[in-house]
C-alpha cells in the first residue's frame, strides 16, 4: 500500500507553522555532554505546542561514491553490505551468517485520524530518510572469506510485516514483526527459508507511533524479550492506546503466554545482557517538545517488576506537568535510570563488548545514535561507546564511528542496529545510507592480507 503524501500548499503551510514556532523557548544554551553519565543536567521544561513541534532534522541524501563513515583512530571501516533497502537491525547465526531487517514503518491504520501532528511527523521522518514503504524481508549476508564484505547477499524471509527484532532458538528462527512475534524453521546454512511463519503472540499494533519490536532471548531459551514503544510522546491518543506498549513484554515462546516485564520505558528499542552481572538492560528513547536540553535518552538495567516514569514522570521523580491526570503514587516508584544518553539523541542500537578487535574500546557498551530531530544544534548522528567498571557504565562517551553528517548539515547515512560479529568486528546497520558497516581493529586488514598480526583472544 502507498504511503500517505499530502498536497504541497497544505505540506507548506504546515511547515511554515513548525518553521515559526522553532524561535520559541528552548531553554538555556547547554552544551550536548550535559546530557550524558549517571546525572545529567535536567533544566526546567520549555513545553511547545504540540501540534506543531520545533523541527530540526537533517535531510537525508545517501553516501556519494567512495563515500564511507569515519571510524576512531587505529580503526578500519568497510562496506560490509550496500543498496540495501532501509537496513534497521543486525542479528548473527551461529555459523556467521548475518541477518539484516529490511523494514520501515507500517502503514498505518485508516482509523488513526487526521491530525496537523501528524503531518509533521510523517514529513520529518521522510525528511530523514523514512516512511517510504517497507521492503518487510530478512536478508542474509555471508562473508564467507572473511575479508570484511559479504559477496553473497539472499532474501531469507520475505512478506513479512515491518520486522525488526530476530532470535533463533534451536531450529526455530523468531522475528519480531510490528503487530505479532512469529516463528519459522531454520536449518544451518539456510539461505533462503518458503516456510509459512507460524504466529507465536501478537504484540502491540495499531497507530504504532513507535512501531520497532526488538526481541532478545533469555540465556537458556526458555523466555522471549520484546521491547515496546509507545503509542504517543506522552500519552496524547490515551492511555487505552498504551495497554502492554512503553514496556519489555516476556513472552514463552512454548505457549505465547505473555506479561509486562518492566514498564514506563517510552520506546526501549534494544536490549542486552550484560556479561558482568547478567543483568537485563536496554537502550531507551524519552520524550520530545519539552525543550533542547529534555528528556536525556538512556541506558539502563533493568529491573523485573520495575517502572521507569512515562508518561508521569521522567528520570525518576520529575514530573511531566502535560500529562493529565497524575498518578503519584506510581510515580513515586519510578526507577531512576543508570546513565543518561544526550537529549534527542535517539539511541537505537545497543550492544555488550567485552574483548573485541576495536582497539580501546573493551569492556563495555556501543551505542548507535540515530540523530535528533527536536533539538538545535542537532545531536546524535555517530556511534559510541562507554566503559563499563564492575557492571556499571562509568566516564563520559567516546566516538567510534563519524562522519553521517556533512559539511551542510545534510544526513549521509544514519546508524541504527549494532552488534559485535564472531571476530570482534562490530557490524553498524546504516538506514538512510541503505548499507551495513564494519569497523575493525588495522590488525585485522593485516591478517587479511596475509601479514602477521597479534591474534584477538
Amino acid at each position: 500500500m502507498a504511503k500517505k503524501n499530502y498536497s504541497p500548499p497544505l505540506a507548506s503551510a504546515v511547515a511554515s507553522i513548525a518553521l515559526a514556532l522553532a524561535s520559541c523557548d528552548r531553554g538555556p544554551v547547554l552544551p550536548e555532554s550535559v546530557g550524558y553519565g549517571p546525572n545529567p543536567t535536567l533544566p526546567d521544561p520549555r513545553p511547545t505546542p504540540s501540534f506543531a513541534p520545533h523541527v530540526d532534522v537533517a535531510p537525508a541524501i545517501g553516501w556519494g561514491q567512495g563515500e564511507k563513515p569515519k571510524p576512531a583512530q587505529g580503526l578500519i571501516v568497510t562496506a560490509f553490505a550496500t543498496k540495501l533497502e532501509h537496513p534497521r537491525w543486525l542479528y548473527e547465526l551461529p555459523n556467521g551468517d548475518i541477518l539484516a531487517a529490511e523494514t520501515d514503518a507500517p502503514e498505518k491504520p485508516e482509523n488513526a485520524g487526521f491530525s496537523l501532528r501528524g503531518i509533521v511527523e510523517g514529513m520529518v521522518m521522510r525528511e530523514a530518510g523514512s516512511h517510504k514503504g517497507s521492503a518487510d524481508r530478512i536478508s542474509l549476508l555471508r562473508d564467507a572469506d572473511g575479508d570484511g564484505v559479504a559477496e553473497t547477499r539472499t532474501v531469507l524471509i520475505e512478506k513479512l510485516h515491518s520486522p525488526f527484532g530476530m532470535a533463533l532458538i534451536g531450529d526455530r528462527l523468531y522475528i519480531a514483526n510490528a503487530d505479532a512475534l512469529v516463528r519459522l524453521p531454520y536449518k544451518d546454512g539456510d539461505t533462503h527459508i518458503d516456510a509459512t511463519p507460524e504466529k507465536v503472540a501478537e504484540l502491540p499494533a495499531g497507530r504504532n507511533h513507535h512501531w520497532t519490536k526488538s526481541l532478545l532471548a533469555s540465556k537458556d531459551g526458555s523466555r522471549l524479550y520484546v521491547g515496546v514503544g509507545s503509542n504517543s510522546n506522552v500519552g496524547e491518543n490515551g492511555l487505552d492506546e498504551e495497554k502492554d506498549r512503553a514496556a519489555i513484554l516476556e513472552i514463552d515462546p512454548a505457549n505465547g503466554a505473555t506479561r509486562v516485564f518492566a514498564s514506563g520505558l517510552r520506546n526501549p528499542v534494544a536490549m542486552g545482557w550484560s556479561p558482568v552481572t547478567g543483568a537485563l538492560w536496554a537502550s531507551v528513547n524519552e520524550r520530545d517538545e519539552i525543550g533542547d536540553n529534555l528528556v536525556p535518552d538512556y541506558m539502563t538495567s533493568v529491573k523485573e517488576g520495575g517502572f521507569y516514569g512515562w508518561p508521569y514522570s521522567y528520570w525518576g521523580q520529575h514530573i511531566d506537568a502535560r500529562v493529565t491526570p497524575q498518578n503519584p503514587e506510581l510515580v513515586q516508584k519510578a526507577v531512576r535510570p543508570d546513565y543518561g544518553l544526550g537529549s534527542h539523541t535517539a539511541c537505537l542500537g545497543f550492544t555488550f563488548v567485552q574483548q573485541a578487535n576495536l582497539g580501546p574500546f573493551q569492556n563495555g557498551a556501543i551505542v548507535a545514535q540515530h540523530g535528533s530531530w527536536n533539538r538545535t544544534p542537532r545531536a546524535g548522528y555517530r556511534v559510541i561507546f562507554v566503559t563499563f567498571e564492575n557492571g556499571a557504565p562509568v566516564g563520559m562517551p567516546q566516538e567510534v564511528l563519524t562522519g553521517f553528517l556533512n559539511e551542510k548539515g545534510e544526513a549521509r547515512g544514519r546508524p541504527v542496529g549494532v552488534i559485535i560479529d564472531k571476530r570482534g568486528g562490530l557490524l553498524v546497520a546504516d538506514d538512510a545510507g541503505g548499507a551495513v558497516w564494519r569497523v575493525s581493529g588495522k590488525s585485522e586488514q593485516k591478517q587479511a592480507t596475509g601479514q602477521s598480526a597479534t591474534p584477538v583472544q
